[in-house]
């Protein structure tokens, strides 16, 4: 069919007169009203189409106070972020679940400490909603998100203070004090009996967490036993050569994620020790692109990074009324109304929270 507005960018008057219909139902259509007859619909849909028409953008957040955008905030330098695979895939299922809701991911990166510029964005009514994880204790994020009254969905169980209902929250975890009692029953079962932990950062509930679920098992273990790492491969190296020269007689290692198990192999490798043999080792997160590159093969902690990053851009969808989903239908099939609480395995109030179950991979290194 010819173009009828040859050289012009179609109007919403323009797609009214081809479909025989006024201004008033275009417009209720194009931005998913209710109450107009399904063949007027059709109508406007079918010369929307054939138009090529566009919505402008602008107009339509004047008008609903949507802008159709979604902020990231992810508390991490840049460099870790673009190093660690946990943060790649954790955004990859953020911006799928985004996409199929039409909606626009905006990634803010907090550098430098730079809160003021966050919070002037957020304040600035650039987006409708945000997410955010990978926070620590004092972050001033949560504090942003409620003085700007943006809604903020968390990935990671809240560990901040900033009012005392702050605890309900929405957020989205994964059983880390049970992955990691499994991960210590594992090694425990390999009849392994001085077994240490390189821990992650003391701020982050998801290291907390592990920590608690190692010593779940090894209760009034050696406390020199455990050294401190940074979730990176570096600080598991450091930890690693800490432990060795402090506990020569460890023979079991279980790092609280896998970067930092990689960096725990290389010096067990040059300090002569096997894996398995001298030292069983075991990781956590299963970053196919580490644990399954390493030699020997990790075994490791499975937990689903990418889905937890589509069930906070859901739960985040639902609290701006886009999720199109039942309110009894929790993504992805779970439970979305109670959950099990990592913390101590009982039921959590009702917060709108998810907590993803986690299950021990079995490879070559334990």
């Amino acid at each position: 069919m010819p173009d009828p507005f040859p050289g012009d960018r179609p109007t919403l008057e323009a797609v009214a007169a081809y479909a025989g219909v006024s201004r008033a139902t275009v417009s209720r259509v194009v931005n998913g009203s209710t109450g107009v007859r399904e063949s007027l619909v059709e109508k406007v849909r079918r010369a929307v189409e054939e138009l090529g028409y566009v919505p402008n953008h602008a107009a339509r957040t004047l008008v609903t106070r949507r802008t159709g955008a979604v902020a990231v905030i992810i508390a991490e330098p840049e460099d870790r972020i673009f190093s660690d695979p946990f943060f790649s895939l954790q955004i990859r299922g953020i911006s799928k679940e985004l996409t199929a809701h039409d909606t626009q991911l905006v990634l803010l990166l907090v550098e430098g400490g730079d809160y003021d510029r966050i919070a002037r964005y957020l304040a600035g009514g650039h987006v409708d909603g945000a997410l955010a994880f990978s926070l620590h204790t004092d972050d001033p994020v949560p504090a942003i998100a409620r003085r700007t009254g943006v809604p903020t969905v968390y990935g990671g169980r809240p560990l901040w203070t900033v009012a005392p209902d702050d605890q309900a929250v929405p957020y989205v975890d994964a059983d880390n004090r049970g992955g990691a009692r499994a991960a210590v029953r594992h090694l425990r079962d390999l009849g392994r009996r001085r077994i240490a932990h390189i821990a992650g950062p003391p701020d982050q509930t998801s290291a907390t967490d592990r920590l608690d679920g190692y010593r779940d098992v090894l209760a009034g273990g050696d406390p020199a036993l455990v050294a401190q790492g940074a979730f990176t491969a570096e600080s598991g190296a450091l930890a690693m050569a800490e432990l060795l020269d402090r506990c020569p007689d460890l023979d079991a290692v279980f790092a609280a994620n896998d970067l930092m198990a990689s960096g725990a192999l290389r010096v067990l490798k040059e300090r002569g020790r096997t894996v398995p043999g001298d030292v069983a080792l075991v990781g956590f997160d299963n970053m196919d692109s580490v644990a399954e590159t390493t030699e020997p093969p990790l075994t490791t902690v499975q937990q689903d990074v990418e889905g937890q990053g589509r069930l906070m851009a859901r739960l985040l969808l639902r609290r701006l009324g886009r999720d199109d989903g039942g309110d009894d239908a929790a993504p992805d099939g779970h439970d979305n109304h109670s959950h099990r609480d990592a913390r101590d395995g009982g039921n959590a109030p009702d917060q709108g929270s998810v907590i993803m179950p986690t299950t021990l991979v079995r490879r070559a290194s334990a």
